[in-house]
């Protein structure tokens, strides 16, 4: 199998619902302080909606992006509560979509998921497409279907121009710390997925359209396991949670991924 080794590195907090706006902007502080400008390495964080603005006034984007963790799919209109692309647009470089927690506890379709992705690239923002098991579906054997779904319709109104413009995570719901009876990946069980996802966007946009496309890895990450990840044929970066709420754990996986791409 080729992959593209020339491809940046990505590594991506996703800070769920935590910090107040005051403690963001403390913790953002105290990640650009550490922070280096690392060549091939992109970092990126996502705070809630309400912090995105004053923290988009306070982060130095040679350094740290910032991402949503959400977005809406329509630019605008009698929407309560929703916040779009459109809105979004001159705040983030990156939007989380799909995340497992957005499918099943906010029960997100495929058509949700697909609608947003394509308003993300009309709006200039970079999706980052999650996709995932649960361990039900592992256990019966439908990872392959359950992954063939989500990312092929997830993909389906986005132009072969632009799947460059397009980052998958691939995120097992079995393998999420937050989840009840949550159990640790390990490389083997990622490798296969990870073969499993390129595989399968070979055959549908060939080889050369499919070697632009970055493939992320999240599911418990820490400082501890995140060099394992990191090394697996195919895997450009990590989507991290909990870790990514803690300062010194995030720079050491920073760190780590420094050390694999050198």
């Amino acid at each position: 199998m080729w992959y593209n080794n020339r491809m940046k590195t990505y590594i991506v907090g996703n800070w769920k619902m935590n910090f107040t706006v005051g403690e963001s902007s403390i913790y953002l502080h105290k990640l650009l302080r550490r922070l280096k400008s690392y060549r091939g390495i992109e970092v990126a964080v996502t705070p809630s909606t309400i912090a995105l603005q004053p923290l988009s006034l306070q982060t130095d984007r040679k350094k740290l992006k910032l991402a949503a963790q959400n977005l809406y799919h329509r630019d605008m209109g009698a929407y309560t509560g929703e916040v779009s692309a459109a809105q979004l647009k001159s705040l983030v470089d990156y939007a989380i979509i799909g995340h497992s927690e957005r499918r099943y506890v906010f029960h997100e379709t495929n058509k949700d998921i697909r609608d947003k992705v394509a308003a993300a690239i009309r709006c200039g923002i970079t999706p980052i497409l999650c996709i995932g098991e649960t361990a039900n579906e592992r256990d019966f054997g439908e990872t392959k279907d359950v992954i063939r779904d989500q990312l092929f319709s997830g993909l389906m109104d986005v132009s072969e121009e632009d799947l460059k413009k397009v980052i998958i995570a691939y995120e097992p719901v079995w393998a999420i710390s937050s989840v009840k009876g949550a159990k640790l990946a390990s490389p083997d069980d990622i490798a296969r997925t990870i073969q499993l996802i390129h595989d399968q966007l070979n055959a549908k946009f060939g080889q050369k359209k499919a070697s632009e496309i970055p493939v992320l890895f999240g599911g418990s990450v820490n400082p501890s396991n995140a060099g394992a990840y990191l090394t697996i044929p195919g895997v450009n970066g990590l989507l991290i949670g909990g870790s990514s709420l803690i300062a010194d754990q995030f720079i050491d996986i920073i760190e780590v991924a420094k050390r694999v791409s050198n």
